[in-house]
């Protein structure tokens, strides 16, 4: 049991960081009010932004096993900042500015997002003009995977505890702040109160265009980091057309297991890593239905999650009172 637990919770675990930035940069953007349900396609842009630096580098190298770390690490992180930010502003412009649907923008950007990496990403492959419709970024993916010096020496806890990238450690530090910024700041009280009643907080001269921008914005940005960490770590580098899977919607799911708490959305991302991949260490054998069916495991939990916190109907545990809302000022 406890070498199944050892194995077990370092892939849960990088399993569950895509969810975690995604899930905290949504309860950024939702704390403003507004609901981006656009999230898997800001992942994506974010991921294959990091892939189009990263490979124009590396092509430009005579040999790419000599990259300068610095700049290997830099170039697909501005990439991806530079990228997601750009379908902040996007969704901002279409909701904030023009007032358009929410949900329908949301579903939108996902859709373009999608299409938009998987143009970019085949266009990458066709240049390589490899047999196999995938690329290789080994040289970025090495230093995105470097880990602390001293996990091979502290055996089974530095296995559990020091095995991961960089981008692992820091989605944990995003979500703290986060969760530091909205409940113990000034700044993040105004946010909620965006979120919550923004014909208030403008009457009392807040910026309500302002806050859900920047909060929009920077949700993206989050977002997006987990979608280069998805194909920088968690996959080795390696870009493939729709591989990422339904990892955006199970983010969106996260934001109402943790009932709009970034602390909690930390255990909760292992926890929905763990049953994501629960399929590949259970025994099936050859009946793929019961495979499916532990596939559920994490959009069940999540159903249980939002049944009981409706029948409990405590504020603290409801979305934003103005989430997905669009505001006119004349409305007050």
């Amino acid at each position: 049991m406890f070498d199944f637990l050892i194995t077990f919770i370092p892939r849960a675990v990088a399993q569950g960081i895509p969810l975690l930035y995604g899930c905290t940069g949504e309860i950024v953007t939702e704390k403003s009010g507004n609901l981006n349900l656009g999230i898997p396609g800001v992942m994506y842009v974010g991921g294959i932004s990091g892939v189009i630096g990263s490979f124009l580098y590396e092509r430009s190298l005579a040999d790419p096993s000599q990259i300068n770390p610095a700049l290997g690490i830099l170039i697909p992180l501005l990439c991806c900042v530079v990228g997601s930010l750009l379908m902040g502003l996007i969704y901002c412009f279409l909701t904030v500015t023009l007032r358009a649907n929410q949900n329908v923008t949301g579903l939108a950007l996902t859709t373009f997002g999608i299409g938009l990496g998987n143009f970019f990403g085949g266009s990458l492959i066709k240049l390589t003009g490899a047999d196999i419709p995938s690329i290789s970024l080994t040289a970025t993916s090495n230093l995105f995977r470097t880990t602390l010096p001293f996990a091979e020496s502290t055996g089974w806890f530095g296995q559990l505890f020091f095995s991961y990238g960089f981008l692992a450690y820091a989605a944990i530090l995003i979500a703290i702040g986060a969760s530091f910024f909205l409940n113990r700041t000034r700044l993040g009280l105004q946010l909620r109160a965006v979120g919550e009643d923004p014909a208030t907080a403008d009457a009392a001269g807040i910026s309500i265009t302002r806050y859900k921008y920047v909060a929009t914005c920077v949700g993206c940005v989050i977002a997006g980091l987990g979608g280069l960490y998805f194909v920088m770590d968690y996959a080795n580098g390696i870009w493939s057309n729709d591989a990422f899977g339904d990892r955006g919607w199970l983010a969106i799911a996260l934001v109402i297991f943790t009932v709009w708490r970034p602390g909690a959305s930390i255990p909760a991302s292992i926890l929905f890593g763990g049953l994501y991949i629960l399929h590949l260490f259970i025994p099936t054998g050859t009946d793929l239905a019961v495979k499916e069916l532990y596939k559920m495991l994490p959009y069940v939990v999540t159903i249980i999650v939002l049944i009981v916190i409706s029948t409990r109907n405590k504020r603290e545990n409801q979305p934003p009172e103005h989430l997905g809302l669009p505001y006119f000022r004349e409305d007050r």
